[in-house]
């Protein structure tokens, strides 16, 4: 019996599994062109739009830090916390191409004291806990080396 774990997507349909480019999936109204995240399928967010048609688009996988936090406390179920609960920094970024705001949790290791406002960074998989038969991951956002913050 194999000990190795499948890789299951923490939210299904919200991000490829891909390593070497993981992208966030939202939906682009096909009336408007309104961007949502995560994927609408019910009516267009947009408020002058009636549509009820979407389109899975791929999201920009680069943005830059719009605001960010920390969570030094464990956040109640359904968070899956680690033993022991280590503190991580969060962050709402403005998507490169979209300039939609999506909020994820930062890399293990970068700290409120490593980001500013407009410091640039990189959608990337991330491991958010373990069972014994999978590996449940989310994408997570990590400071980019070239950007003007590094």
């Amino acid at each position: 019996m194999s000990s190795t774990k499948t890789r299951v997507p923490a939210v299904e349909g919200w991000f490829t599994l891909d390593d070497e480019a993981p992208t966030l999936l939202g939906s682009r109204c096909t009336s408007c062109g309104n961007v949502a995240f995560p994927k609408e399928t019910f009516f267009c967010r947009n408020p002058e739009c009636q549509s009820r048609e979407f389109v899975e688009t791929p999201l920009s996988r680069t943005g830059k830090v719009w605001s960010f936090t920390d969570a030094c406390y464990q956040p109640p179920p359904p968070y899956v916390p680690a033993d022991p609960y280590v503190p991580f920094a969060l962050a709402a970024v403005e998507l490169a191409d979209e300039q939609l705001v999506v909020m994820g949790q930062l890399v293990p290791g970068v700290t409120v004291s490593d980001l500013s406002v407009g410091t640039e960074v990189t959608l990337v998989l991330d491991t958010l806990y373990e069972d014994d038969e999978n590996e449940y991951v989310v994408w997570k956002w990590q400071p980019t080396a070239s950007g003007p913050e590094a």
